[in-house]
């Protein structure tokens, strides 16, 4: 009988015992989770204040060439998205496409923040907007990290709409085009060089190996 009692209270000890260690995992991954997330949105609020510091640069005409050699953009499968305050007065232009609920500033090709380090970044060989059968070209990381600005690209597609504003005036593309290159290190744009034109650059989601290329056109 009393042999029956100490197993009786070691099974009770020992299920005690899991259950305490399983409320300690829960415990820490709740913890771990909390601090990650609010560890991105202080990188990003960081971030944000950085380029807020720097004084927006002069506009600069470019010349377009359609072959372009941006940084090699690393992809995670991972989305998150932050809701924080921006000052879109310092950039040199704002993108806003509302069916992703993107509105990002960039910068011109004479700025330090002008670096997918921190911000959509202006490709060198682009046109600025208001350049007659110009191509104005930025690129940006996808993924889950805080400066992923073009994590959610892959939900466009061809009649979305997008908009730029640049020097006081707004600019109305729509997509036209979507197509994949293998990542090597150029991207060649496929364009109608009579009109003027956006053209997106990121990662294809769930293939690290090719990138996504988004033509839009100017709605005259």
């Amino acid at each position: 009988m009393q042999i029956l009692k100490q197993l009786k209270m070691s099974r009770k000890l020992k299920k005690s015992h899991t259950l305490l260690i399983g409320s300690l995992f829960i415990f820490m991954g709740v913890l771990s989770f909390s601090w990650n997330y609010l560890e991105k949105v202080r990188e990003a609020l960081f971030s944000d204040m950085k380029i807020s510091m720097m004084d927006a640069p002069k506009s600069i005409d470019y010349n377009n060439d359609d072959n372009i050699n941006p940084d090699v953009i690393n992809n995670v499968n991972v989305e998150s998205d932050y809701n924080y305050t921006i000052d879109y007065s310092n950039y040199l232009g704002v993108l806003e496409i509302p069916s992703i609920g993107l509105k990002r500033g960039f910068y011109g090709l004479d700025s330090r923040y002008n670096n997918i380090k921190y911000n959509v970044t202006l490709v060198e060989g682009s046109s600025l907007p208001d350049v007659y059968q110009g191509n104005l070209i930025l690129m940006a990381h996808s993924g889950d990290s805080y400066i992923s600005f073009f994590a959610y690209l892959y939900k466009l597609g061809v009649g979305d709409d997008c908009y730029v504003t640049y020097n006081g005036n707004g600019y109305h593309y729509v997509i036209v085009d979507i197509y994949e290159v293998v990542k090597n290190g150029v991207v060649s744009i496929r364009r109608d060089r009579s009109k003027n034109t956006l053209t997106l650059i990121t990662c294809t989601k769930d293939n690290d190996s090719t990138q996504t290329v988004y033509i839009a056109e100017l709605v005259e």
